[in-house]
């Protein structure tokens, strides 16, 4: 007997903010949880899986019109015909409270209820499921008391929708325990929420599969569900990565010998490795972090854009890649002597000892940068600074974060050095 569990597949997710990006592959970004799915269903005819389990957040919210309902409706239709049942529960995003509109799944489709924990046993395959569907978004309670016991002499496995104790970056929804789980007697818990993949436990197994398809640089590396096999008592599991673009956070690290004319064929081997590293045919969205001590960071500050131009470069001259470049981010250090410009008696002097006061009081910081940042941003058109905040968040200064605020001062005084022309630049 053989299974596929997948989760968090978020049809459709609007992906805001694309737009920013000139030359974004914005089209195919858009449609990447769409032709996951495909890759999913794909993989349930080639492999002759028994039935698929969908452990929630199909959906990433209510539909705009009925096109992503019907194209799920249609996925649905495709395993039906080849005699594949599909088993889903609901998850904070795509809940009974959520979801409004209404589409008749296939016979083929057991959406488990809302109301209560059910249980489905397919006898031929003596394989019991138990379920229960969100309600609405905020479930604060544990779903689990109410579960069945497993039923003697089958496989049982329990399809849950749940934060477990809590997980980083997620809100907490249905909270339970690995021993809450283990009570049930189940063979196997097919998880969804957490976007990250996460084996939480062996015996039994409990399975976080991850999401299908990565929608942001947040979310990096491979992303799939899972392939159970159950054969003679035993259960074997293999990851399967199906995501149709992969996103990547790669670092490349400078140094003082490292040229203008040298940075794309350095960027360009961090980008290939990365690439060879991912495998398959997919299109790999890359944000690159330039770190480390080097001139080039003068220069940058001389001509803003000059390191993203050159990284942009880099990936076009890649061969057989299909690469995006997301973001460049830049975390560089002048070769300059600080110590030795600190001990100057003129402005020069004083701005370098004032960078190092503020950069050694955190609090001095955050009193200096709040009000200045909160100036700028209040300067902006309403309607602009609400966009901003929810499409660009990552890309707005957080006062609060001492490490972004440092990241700020340190940028602002290598822009004053360059122009004062403190350290060469060496293009």
């Amino acid at each position: 007997m053989r299974f596929l569990h997948a989760a968090d597949l978020h049809i459709d997710s609007p992906l805001r903010g694309l737009n920013r990006f000139e030359g974004a592959p914005v089209a195919r970004l858009r449609s990447a949880t769409r032709q996951a799915l495909t890759r999913l269903v794909d993989l349930a005819l080639d492999e002759e899986v028994d039935f698929v389990l969908i452990a929630g957040d199909l959906y990433d919210r209510d539909w705009q019109d009925f096109h992503t309902g019907l194209f799920v409706r249609e996925q649905m239709v495709r395993l039906g015909r080849a005699g594949l049942r599909v088993f889903i529960v609901q998850g904070n995003h795509d809940a009974q409270g959520v979801i409004s509109r209404q589409l008749p799944w296939p016979d083929n489709v057991k959406v488990f209820s809302s109301r209560s924990a059910e249980t489905v046993k397919l006898d031929e395959l003596r394989v019991a499921i138990h379920g229960h569907s969100f309600p609405d978004r905020e479930v604060p309670e544990d779903l689990v008391p109410a579960y069945p016991m497993a039923v003697p002499g089958y496989v049982n496995i329990g399809l849950l929708h749940t934060s477990l104790t809590g997980a980083e970056g997620h809100d907490t929804y249905a909270p339970t325990s690995l021993d809450t789980l283990r009570s049930k007697g189940y063979d196997y818990w097919a998880l969804g929420h957490v976007h990250a993949r996460q084996v939480v436990c062996d015996e039994p197994r409990v399975v976080y599969p991850g999401n299908l398809q990565g929608r942001h640089a947040r979310e990096t590396g491979p992303k799939g569900c899972e392939l159970v096999t159950v054969a003679g008592g035993k259960l074997d599991a293999t990851f399967v990565p199906l995501d149709v673009v992969r996103w990547h956070q790669v670092d490349v690290v400078l140094n003082p010998s490292h040229s203008l004319d040298a940075l794309p064929r350095v960027v360009g081997e961090a980008l290939q490795a990365a690439v060879t590293a991912a495998g398959g045919e997919r299109l790999h969205a890359m944000r690159v972090r330039l770190t480390g001590e080097t001139p080039l960071h003068t220069h940058e500050a001389r001509q803003p854009g000059t390191l993203a131009a050159a990284v942009q470069a880099a990936a076009q001259d890649l061969a057989d890649a299909d690469v995006w470049i997301e973001k460049v981010q830049l975390a560089l250090r002048s070769p300059v002597d600080r110590a030795q410009l600190a001990q100057r008696t003129d402005a020069l002097g004083e701005l370098v000892r004032w960078v190092d006061d503020l950069a050694a009081e955190p609090q001095a910081l955050a009193s200096f940068g709040q009000p200045v940042l909160a100036e700028v941003l209040d300067k902006l058109p309403a309607e602009l600074r609400q966009a901003l905040m929810r499409e660009a968040a990552d890309d707005v200064p957080q006062w609060e974060d001492a490490g972004a605020m440092l990241a700020l001062l340190k940028d602002a005084e290598a822009t004053l050095l360059a122009h004062l022309n403190v350290g060469e630049a060496q293009p």
